[in-house]
């Protein structure tokens, strides 16, 4: 199983120049060598990501996140919402599953050295505007008020600075946009090519919405049930969560009484590749520990478990 590193050592380990680069070693990640056969030849066998994909739905109560919500805006965190606390239960997961931060690239594993969180919204709630995506690092100490200071500093800096309200990449995909067809599908080729052998530029790979942990995407504000979003075959994201607005249920208790509950629903497109079904379940099951107690978000984790080597 992976092994137990203090979070003091994550810069001098994964975060900082000093690392031990091999030879194999993506500038975002290390490959991984010690895996099974059948994970070796996967990729060769579901070249794509799309065709690699599972698709699965989980609800969760969130009568205790309404009560942390509650408390975490009583306290001054203006704007704190449920979101905020399914992302930091997330990166609290990678934190302790750390298979699930894997990627493919090049048909090889790597585990990613930082956590890379992707926000798919709309600039505007009209039909006609434009949609952007908005990426966010944490490492893997990072607690919920994290989190929620990172995003919300980040956004309001994007809506406060860019009068044009678009993104360095909304700006490199309007430039591709005025290419000829056949013009950009030779550019989106050639940049295949580079990100597969590792020779993507670092700065269009950190810009890139693309090359990420996990990509989020909330459907309530849009007023209908989470979708199952497919994967993307350009880039390295394995993760793909959409979620809705409240839905109101009943349950029987085992006294026969009847209690309403709210539900938060979520529909999860996985890569299969990175690890096994197994492996995937217990990443949920430890969400899902997040999600129902989040004061232990609060906190730093007491362990941080690192990848296998």
């Amino acid at each position: 199983m992976a092994t137990q590193k203090p979070e003091q050592n994550l810069k001098k380990t994964v975060g900082s120049a000093s690392i031990k680069r091999r030879f194999g070693d993506r500038t975002e990640g290390r490959r991984i060598r010690s895996i099974d056969p059948m994970t070796v030849v996967a990729p060769f066998i579901m070249p794509s990501r799309i065709g690699a994909q599972n698709l699965f739905q989980d609800s969760i109560n969130v009568a205790a996140i309404e009560h942390f919500v509650h408390k975490k805006r009583a306290e001054g965190l203006i704007g704190f919402g449920i979101m905020h606390v399914v992302i930091a239960a997330y990166v609290r997961t990678i934190s302790q599953r750390p298979g699930i931060n894997r990627f493919l690239s090049g048909l090889r594993l790597y585990a990613r050295h930082n956590i890379e969180v992707v926000m798919a919204i709309k600039k505007e709630m009209t039909l006609e505007a434009e949609e952007t995506m908005m990426k966010f690092f944490f490492d893997r100490s990072t607690t919920v008020t994290d989190v929620y200071t990172k995003m919300t500093h980040q956004i309001e800096e994007y809506r406060n600075t860019r009068k044009e309200k678009e993104s360095a990449f909304d700006k490199i995909a309007r430039q591709l946009g005025f290419m000829p067809n056949f013009q950009l599908r030779a550019v989106v080729a050639f940049l295949n090519w580079l990100d597969f052998h590792n020779l993507l530029p670092e700065r269009l790979r950190l810009l890139s919405p693309f090359h990420c942990s996990v990509v989020f995407s909330s459907m309530g504000s849009i007023g209908i049930k989470p979708i199952f979003h497919h994967l993307y075959d350009f880039g390295n994201a394995p993760v793909f969560i959409t979620f809705s607005a409240m839905r109101r249920s009943q349950e029987i208790a085992r006294d026969g009484t009847v209690t309403n509950i709210r539900n938060l629903d979520l529909t999860v497109t996985t890569d299969e590749r990175i690890c096994d079904g197994f492996y995937y379940a217990s990443a949920f099951h430890e969400l899902h520990k997040y999600l129902e107690n989040p004061e232990l978000l609060e906190q730093p984790p007491e362990q941080i478990i690192y990848d296998i080597e």
